[in-house]
């Protein structure tokens, strides 16, 4: 039986046997159409003539693309995916005993290059925050972006967890706050000295001249609407030129800085998932890295022998 209409006997199984979703076998089918495809192009009539080698060298194709058909490289995740869905087809070959080993289930995913994210040091997020005007002289949009960059920092929280907030969400906070994230999971963090008096002072002196009755936002733009994510991160691109900070940074530059923080003062790294609201630990660890990679440059720039 040759691979395409093996295939096609195999979606049946998934979809008879194994009730997959409609979406999911939308998934596989486009998947096992790319595998099979390519077999064909190396003339390969039969999976028994395929070796762990060749899958191999599928995964590689994938994530390289192909320059003569115009075809993007699959991201990680994509390839990944692929690779499973090849696995499971073999798989099913060898329980329909038309191949003797399924040559696909060891062949690993190839690894993307883990970049670390974007972080400031103490003392940019210091003089980042200190280019806002919170003195008298301050306007209502100063005290806005000053306490919105505050809380940024202070609770590291996801700038869309933070425009999503309404005002009596903050009317008390007492040192904590609850913030819902990604699939409206609520979590409790604390709130430092310097937001919560940021964010009493756009509570009083600068919210009630933004307000025009139209939206009970936490933080409002100059015509009384909720601020954009647009507006936000122009917040903080500004605040950044004052602050003469050349990094390309967003919003959650403050976030990736938050936690190395946390992590280089001692913090365990289970404490900063939940602080975070990171469904794993392993997404956190990252920031292990950063501080690792800290203490190399330290030691670096001040071991003798170095």
């Amino acid at each position: 039986m040759n691979p395409e209409t093996l295939g096609k006997k195999w979606l049946r199984h998934l979809a008879v046997e194994k009730g997959l979703s409609k979406n999911t076998l939308s998934n596989y089918r486009r998947d096992l159409q790319r595998y099979t495809q390519w077999l064909d192009y190396q003339q390969i009539e039969d999976l028994q003539r395929v070796d762990q080698p060749m899958v191999e060298r599928y995964v590689a194709y994938l994530r390289q693309g192909d320059p003569e058909t115009g075809r993007a490289p699959l991201a990680q995740s994509s390839a990944a995916r692929a690779l499973i869905v090849v696995r499971g087809f073999h798989a099913f070959a060898l329980n329909e005993g038309l191949i003797e080993h399924n040559v696909a289930a060891n062949v690993q995913p190839a690894q993307a290059a883990q970049h670390l994210p974007e972080t400031l040091s103490v003392e940019e997020v210091t003089t980042l925050i200190e280019s806002i005007p919170d003195a008298d002289q301050a306007t209502a949009t100063d005290l806005r972006d000053r306490a919105l960059l505050e809380l940024l920092y202070g609770t590291g929280a996801r700038i869309s967890e933070l425009l999503a907030l309404h005002i009596d969400q903050v009317a008390q906070l007492d040192g904590l706050m609850v913030i819902t994230g990604k699939g409206n999971k609520q979590r409790i963090v604390p709130v430092g000295a310097k937001a919560q008096a940021a964010l009493e002072n756009y509570l009083v002196r600068g919210r009630p001249s933004l307000a025009k009755g139209r939206s009970h936002a936490l933080f409002l733009n100059s015509r009384g609407n909720a601020l954009s994510r647009t507006s936000a991160w122009h917040v903080l691109k500004q605040a950044a030129q004052r602050a003469g900070i050349e990094k390309d940074i967003s919003p959650h530059t403050l976030r990736h800085s938050y936690a190395s923080h946390l992590i280089e003062g001692g913090a365990d790294v289970r404490v900063v998932q939940e602080l975070l609201g990171h469904a794993s630990v392993t997404t956190t660890q990252i920031y292990t890295h950063i501080s690792a990679e800290n203490l190399r440059n330290v030691w670096a720039s001040s071991h003798p022998r170095a």
